[in-house]
């Protein structure tokens, strides 16, 4: 039998090895291929994720908000760094702590506007918020700073200065600003304060008090109109003088003659007086504490007193009851030391 029709075996297998070999480039392009679409998708990711992070997570609103979180905080070091402001020459009380926390207490409604362009390069970040109930907004320009990590932006806020608030407090030489202690040599002093905030100044002693004032800030341009703080008595020094007098007229009022000695009530007559004496003390004096020439001074006092005896006419010899209630000024000298009050009365006859 002739076998010349089959092909030779090694014709056969040459064949098998070009189709294998086929074969396996494409196969070899097919995954390149997709390790190529991969990677590249992994770069387009990549891009994507670096854009959003830089918008969302190191914008320049970031930024603001790391500020603004930082003065909540009471961290004046980092407030400061972020700001990059420059620090007048000013009382530093409410720069850090509790102070500066408290200076966000009355911010409600806070909300930190997307970023626009300014004409100098810059970006400019908008916050806007209420203080008791009053719409108040502050902008933030920044630029932009070294790259973090090779990708990631970063924005420096343009350095500004510090706003200041001027106060003055009568007859003290101290005062408070948010809770933080503060001296006022000859009863004045600026402080040094962040933005946005809201500060409150008062004094309080146990003898005198100054009603607190409140100023808000909003930026580092806004003209802060000066403090006052008008001290005045408190109602435990109001009481002590009040008492301290009544107690000098009670003791007075004893005594059983026309002309209590040391004392402003008097009375006269020209008749022969045939009973006791009596005074008693009809409306006590008003206590007014002011001050003048850095000192304290009660005003002039003004006691109604009744008198009351019989007497009898040299004339007539008739006997006829008296009762008369007048008027009788006079004044008192106050020294004061520490918490110690001291009254001293004055009569001028």
């Amino acid at each position: 039998m002739r076998n010349d029709l089959a092909p030779p075996i090694q014709a056969v297998e040459a064949e098998a090895g070009t189709v294998d070999g086929v074969n396996n480039g494409t196969q070899l392009i097919k995954i390149a291929a997709a390790w190529l679409m991969i990677f590249m998708l992994g770069i387009a990711a990549a891009i994507v994720t670096v854009t959003v992070v830089n918008t969302e997570e190191f914008g320049p609103e970031s930024t603001v908000s790391n500020y603004l979180d930082a003065l909540k905080d009471g961290d004046g070091a980092k407030a400061m760094g972020l700001l990059r402001a420059e620090v007048p020459g000013a009382n530093a009380a409410a720069l850090d702590g509790a102070a500066l926390a408290s200076s966000q207490e009355k911010l409600s409604d806070v909300s930190i506007a997307d970023p626009t362009d300014t004409p100098d390069g810059h970006k400019l970040v908008t916050v806007k918020y209420l203080i008791d109930g009053t719409a108040m907004s502050t902008d933030f320009r920044l630029t932009p700073g070294p790259k973090r990590w090779l990708f990631f932006d970063s924005w420096d806020m343009v350095p500004s200065k510090l706003p200041t608030i001027t106060a003055s407090v009568v007859n003290a030489n101290q005062a408070t600003i948010n809770g933080a202690t503060a001296n006022m040599p000859d009863g004045k002093n600026s402080f040094a304060v962040f933005y946005p905030g809201s500060y409150e100044l008062e004094y309080r002693s146990e003898l005198f008090a100054a009603p607190p004032v409140t100023r808000n800030v909003s930026g580092p341009a806004q003209p802060v109109p000066a403090v006052g703080l008008a001290t005045g008595p408190t109602s435990n020094l109001l009481t002590q003088v009040d008492g301290t007098i009544r107690k000098y007229l009670d003791t007075c009022a004893k005594q059983a003659v026309l002309m209590p000695t040391g004392c402003p009530m008097s009375a006269a007559t020209n008749n022969r007086v045939t009973t006791d004496v009596k005074w008693s003390v009809v409306e006590y004096p008003a206590i007014t504490i002011s001050p003048y020439g850095g000192q304290w001074i009660l005003a002039p006092l003004n006691v109604k007193a009744q008198v009351s005896y019989q007497e009898q006419d040299l004339f007539s010899g008739l006997v006829a009851e008296v009762k008369d209630a007048e008027d009788f000024g006079f004044t008192a000298k106050l020294a004061i030391s520490g918490t110690t009050v001291s009254v001293t009365p004055v009569v001028s006859y």
